[in-house]
């Protein structure tokens, strides 16, 4: 495992990251869509990309959004834009409309660079803001054309270690996407989980099922792999199953990222469609918790176990995770190094062994803040971050993730968990995906809303009662149950539980 050099107040993220690539020439960086992309290959397009941007304008610190496939063209425009000094903001493509005039206007984009299919609808964004919309590929003037065109020497910016280098935008779990912004020291950073837990080296080959845009697969699928001289493997398109199942068999990965909704399909193939699987040597989830029936089948399927980690954008690298051969059912892991977490209750005191406490955390990684900084006053406070979810930690030191700490209540001088009403439904094979909320009744008094999807329509709502009504205290049931077709969520897998809100009380006005 090549060694985390020393860093002193000046140094760029890029140089870091690509540090290994003059000794790495000629081995596999990137196996894409199009083939494979070497080590010296990919740092002269990287050089390309930051002279193609310079040469056409974009200053230091100057931000462009990118909205481009997952392709050594997407990569090396990232790693060029943090090279040049400028920053580099990956763009969501599933987003609502409206939420892409807010993005254009918070970020300051006055160069967007996308794929032709994306471009009207950013259109009207780009308007509004004044930005210049550049296609990815194709006729014409291009991000590709520019990077094709344009020398592949160029001197890294001197950048500062608390420098901006790149953006993330929040998946909108919870409403509009926030700006957060990360420093090159994080940036540099990439691999954490890679190096610490996993133990990858460059003989190591991770394949990710998220898409680069997303935190969770920018620092594990993108730059973690780079940053340690492994190879990733990536595709443009957005994955299926199958898809998947065919990689691994062809490029034979160490280590596959996902999130618990793909891990549910790819269960859905069946043990016999996994067995190229069982070669993978260990896998990862995020993005929410594991349902105890996934991680169970899929030990069955497959022969291994699913490990957790947990990060938020606002950490870019992970904070939690469960080492290899050490994942306990239904943990989220232990801190990684550097990390220090502690649980809060609603009074700022620490709570104990199995109480419940929102976490805060200390990282190497943290975000510089967001741009409004009342909004970065409210979560970051002397060094620790609010992560706004809940945990409880065992005598051992797992620690337990709960849901979002807004979403626990008491009924009844009882602690209610949304998540154990969703675990008490989901035992049943007839309820595919369960979402339970906190909803205001017509006198103001919190109480729990469910939402199944079931495996025959017409069927869910009353395989939820019975459920409910022999695994749950009568306190813990809820008091509204509602079959849906399907759970809204983001383009990562997570849940979007104020649309539910939003869809009830809707309905519940209207009967009013």
């Amino acid at each position: 495992m090549p060694d985390t050099p020393a860093r002193s107040e000046t140094f760029n993220a890029a140089e870091i990251i690509l540090r290994l690539a003059p000794r790495l020439r000629d081995k596999t960086a990137i196996i894409h869509t199009g083939g494979t992309t070497s080590y010296a290959q990919f740092a002269s397009l990287v050089n390309r990309a930051a002279n193609a941007f310079t040469n056409h304008g974009v200053g230091r610190g100057e931000r462009v959004g990118l909205m481009v496939k997952d392709s050594p063209l997407y990569c090396a425009a990232f790693l060029g834009l943090v090279k040049a000094g400028a920053v580099a903001v990956p763009l969501n493509p599933r987003l609502p409309a409206g939420d892409y005039a807010f993005i254009l206007a918070d970020a300051r984009l006055r160069l967007v660079a996308c794929d032709p299919e994306h471009a009207p609808m950013l259109a009207d964004a780009a308007k509004r803001n004044g930005a210049r919309i550049l296609a990815a590929e194709g006729e014409g003037e291009t991000l590709a054309q520019w990077v094709a065109s344009a020398s592949d020497a160029f001197q890294a910016a001197p950048t500062l270690r608390s420098d901006p280098a790149f953006w993330l935008f929040s998946s909108g779990t919870t409403g509009r996407p926030k700006g957060i912004i990360h420093s090159h020291a994080s940036c540099a950073d990439a691999g954490k989980l890679l190096r610490e837990v996993v133990g990858a080296d460059e003989s190591t080959v991770v394949l990710g099922t998220s898409k680069l845009f997303f935190t969770y697969a920018i620092d594990n699928a993108f730059l973690g792999p780079i940053n340690i001289g492994a190879t990733t493997v990536i595709t443009e398109g957005w994955p299926e199953p199958e898809q998947v199942v065919e990689q691994v068999a062809l490029h034979r990965p160490n280590v596959l990222f996902s999130v618990p909704t793909f891990y549910r399909r790819l269960l859905n193939l069946g043990a016999e469609r996994l067995a190229p699987l069982r070669s993978v040597g260990c896998f990862y989830t995020a993005g929410e918790r594991l349902p105890d029936s996934i991680a169970l089948g899929w030990r069955e399927a497959v022969g291994k176990d699913i490990h957790s980690c947990y990060g938020m954008s606002e950490s870019y690298t992970n904070a939690l995770a469960c080492f290899p051969g050490k994942q306990r059912l239904g943990a989220t892991g232990m801190p990684l190094g550097g990390v220090q977490a502690r649980l809060l209750d609603k009074e700022g005191h620490e709570v104990g062994v199995g109480e419940p406490g929102v976490m805060w955390i200390r990282h190497p990684d943290l975000t510089l803040g967001y741009p409004d900084p009342e909004a970065t006053a409210k979560v970051l406070r002397d060094g620790w971050f609010c992560t706004g979810d809940l945990f409880v930690r065992d005598a051992e030191g797992y620690y337990y993730h709960q849901g979002r700490a807004d979403e626990l209540l008491r009924i009844a001088g009882q602690w209610v968990k949304p998540m154990e009403v969703e675990e008490a439904v989901l035992v049943d094979a007839g309820i595919r995906e369960a979402a339970c909320v906190v909803i205001p009744d017509r006198d103001g008094f919190d109480r729990l809303a469910l939402f199944v999807v079931p495996a025959r329509p017409g069927e869910g709502k009353g395989l939820a009662e019975s459920r409910c009504g022999q695994a749950l205290p009568q306190y813990s049931r809820p008091k509204w149950i509602c079959e849906v077709e399907e759970l809204p969520r983001t383009p990562t897998g997570k849940v979007q539980r104020f649309r539910l809100r939003e869809q009830l009380l809707a309905q519940l006005a209207d009967k009013e």
